[in-house]
């Protein structure tokens, strides 16, 4: 038997899970849409991961979230007004630079003061921003039809000293990445168009302000945040992805494994499943892959090998979430900010930490702080070769250098969760292949790539992107239907 739907979304992650509610929210408003979202795992949200026990709650993978319009309206519209949460936007954060926990400066004010930088090191960021790059670089490499990385775009406008202090661990934060091999402009796209428009990055910035579109009123349905505030759930991210699978019902399906996809004389797709109850087959008039790139390549092989092949050019390194908790008394002073990073060259190997139960409160027990850990990454790949014993060991280290007692005993290991293939990489050459990929798929009508290697890795880019995929998908099934 066959079951025959309009659109077929594979994964339910976060940003599969946005696409089906919009389309579904559409369905009960206009013309009825038969979806239907395949899972291959027996859960959904993807790589959001939380977790409760002893007391303690946190998470595996992404651990909050900036409130963007989408991702709060989307909350919103599945009932969870009620359940949202919000850190303190003034809680501070950190930077552990030469043995020592240094604020990262959040204004101009607090550059000047901050002892982050040298006095040489502002004055070159100062310049910088103000549109006096040095000479010899006074050109930028994409006007000699050269791509830049984030180190050389940084390094050129702001200078050594921010980038290696502020950059360079903002990198290992958000994509647990190597800034050497990082495309400027497909990871800070924002800040490369402002240096683009001309007389710095200041004048950058206030010609981009200038030229944004007016903003609607807010609606009054809506929790209004500020800018800085990171945001998540009473019960922990998972809330979000099984809000949402809840109003799907059964247009959801887990434990279906995708184990083929044809193409129609009909110009519609056939896909087969592995399923708890057998062998499955859909024909579908669109599909959208929200897999991870190396899974959307297997999947389009037969299909597109040109496009297959782009998709595996995509790298994933491995990340380690460790969940460590200790004794308060184990801890130097009160944790009161949202974590630290750390920037290579500092003899520690964590990339940085989140001070969970300081950031989200009735997280921990009374007398217990609660530390997230994040450890591998792009130039660190032998975090994979550990066993997660080995793994507490390097994190514990670490933080008894940075923010514990001396001679603690050895903490509550709530978690180490070894993310084989974590973020994917836009390193250089990324919006090239993400060009080469829309012009290949041009050649499969109704097929839609759909996940963080396309439009942006955070929880608030997922929700955007699956959003305009589900426009560009009603749209074409209106016209083609």
């Amino acid at each position: 038997m066959t079951n025959r739907v309009d659109t077929l979304i594979v994964g339910a992650g976060i940003t599969g899970l946005s696409l089906a509610h919009a389309l579904h929210k559409e369905a009960k408003t206009g013309d009825p849409l038969k979806i239907l979202v395949a899972e291959s795992q027996g859960r959904v949200g993807g790589n959001i991961t939380t977790s409760t026990g002893h007391g303690f709650l946190w998470e595996e993978g992404p651990n909050s979230f900036s409130p963007t319009p989408e991702l709060m309206k989307l909350a919103v519209d599945v009932g969870l007004k009620q359940e949202l949460i919000f850190a303190d936007r003034q809680l501070p954060r950190f930077v552990y630079w030469q043995n020592k926990l240094q604020p990262v400066p959040m204004t101009p004010g607090a550059i000047i003061q901050s002892g982050l930088l040298s006095f040489p090191g502002k004055l070159r960021a100062l310049f910088g921003a103000l549109g006096f790059v040095a000479p010899a670089m006074g050109a930028t490499l994409s006007q000699q039809g050269e791509e830049e990385t984030v180190s050389q775009f940084f390094r050129r406008h702001l200078g050594t000293e921010v980038m290696q202090r502020l950059v360079e661990p903002f990198v290992s934060g958000v994509y647990a990445g190597d800034p050497q091999q990082l495309s400027a402009a497909a990871a800070f796209g924002r800040v490369t168009k402002m240096a683009d428009a001309g007389g710095g990055l200041v004048a950058g910035a206030l010609l981009s302000a200038r030229k944004r579109p007016k903003k609607m009123p807010p609606d009054p349905n809506i929790p209004q945040t500020k800018p800085g505030e990171l945001g998540s759930f009473k019960g922990g991210l998972k809330a979000l992805p099984e809000a949402i699978a809840a109003s799907l019902g059964d247009r959801l399906k887990l434990n279906w494994h995708l184990t083929g996809l044809q193409r129609t004389e009909h110009k519609t797709y056939i896909a087969q499943f592995s399923t708890p109850d057998g062998p499955q087959q859909v024909e579908t008039r669109t599909v959208v892959l929200t897999t991870p790139a190396y899974v959307a390549a297997d999947l389009l092989q037969s299909l597109q090998p040109e496009v297959s092949s782009i998709l595996q050019a995509f790298t994933y390194p491995t990340v380690a979430c460790v969940v460590l908790a200790y004794p308060v008394s184990d801890v130097k002073g009160k944790l009161v900010g949202f974590g630290n990073l750390i920037p290579r060259g500092q003899g520690i190997r964590t990339l940085g930490t989140i001070w969970t139960s300081s950031l989200f409160a009735s997280r921990a027990p009374a007398g217990w702080q609660t530390l997230t850990s994040y450890i591998g990454g792009a130039t660190d790949s032998g975090i994979g070769n550990l066993d997660p014993e080995e793994i507490v060991a390097e994190v514990h280290r670490d933080l008894s250098r940075i923010l514990l007692k001396p001679n603690v005993p050895q903490p509550k290991v709530l978690a180490v969760k070894l993310w084989k293939q974590a973020i994917p990489q836009y390193n250089l050459g990324h919006l090239d292949r993400l060009q080469q990929i829309d012009r290949g798929l041009k050649s499969l009508p109704g097929m839609y790539l759909c996940s963080n290697y396309v439009g942006g890795v955070a929880l608030g880019d997922c929700v955007r992107l699956g959003l305009e995929r589900a426009i560009e998908v009603s749209k074409y099934l209106q016209e083609t239907s």
